[in-house]
Parts: structure tokens; sequence; C-alpha cells
């Protein structure tokens, strides 16, 4: 038996403990590059995503795109068509299931 925790399914699908005490968290092999540190194209993405959203702090699932800043802006534009925008689910909705997927995937950002 392997060091990692099995997943435990039940009729509604897969079901993941919470992390134990104790448990360091999930790293992720991708770089991320934080505000603080980011400068030319990624820096330029990050305002862009900034003036956008509104927001000031730009959040781990758009900072996993830093390295490559020209892919950033076409995911931040393909996001707010497909995520944020109405259709036959609100965005409410839309933003329950994206949260309980990373929740089920453990998703660190």
């Amino acid at each position: 038996m392997s060091d990692q925790k099995k997943s435990v399914a039940d009729a509604n699908g897969p079901v993941i403990p919470p992390m134990t005490e104790g448990e360091a968290p999930l790293t992720t092999k991708i770089r991320i590059i934080e505000d603080a540190e980011a400068e030319g194209d990624t820096l330029a993405a990050y305002d862009y995503w900034r003036a956008g959203s509104g927001r000031t702090q730009v959040p781990g699932i758009i900072k996993c795109f830093g390295a490559r800043p020209d892919f950033l802006r076409q995911v931040v534009d393909f996001s707010n068509t497909i995520h944020f925008s109405e259709g036959r689910l609100t965005r409410r909705h839309k933003e329950m299931i994206a949260s309980y997927v990373s929740y089920l995937n453990r998703c660190p950002y």
C-alpha cells in the first residue's frame, strides 16, 4: 500500500477527506509568479486581469499562467466569455461548481 491516501467514493461520486491537522498543503510544479515579482509582460497581463475584474490581488489560478503572459490574456478572455457570462447557468451556479471541483481536487489556488 502506498503512503498516499486513497480516495473514497460514494453514490454521489468521490469524497475527498479534508486535510488533517499537521498535513502539509499540496504543492504545485507550476512556477507561480507572485504580484511583487511580476514584471514586463507578466505584470502587464496581471494588470489586464485586474482591470477586467476590479480586484487588486491576483489569485493563484491566474498566477499559474504568469510564465506565459500571452496565454494568460487568452485564458482571461476565454474565462470571461465562458465562466462569467450569463447563460443556462447563472454566474453564481458556475462559481459554486468551480469551487466544489477545486475542493475535490484540493486545488491550492
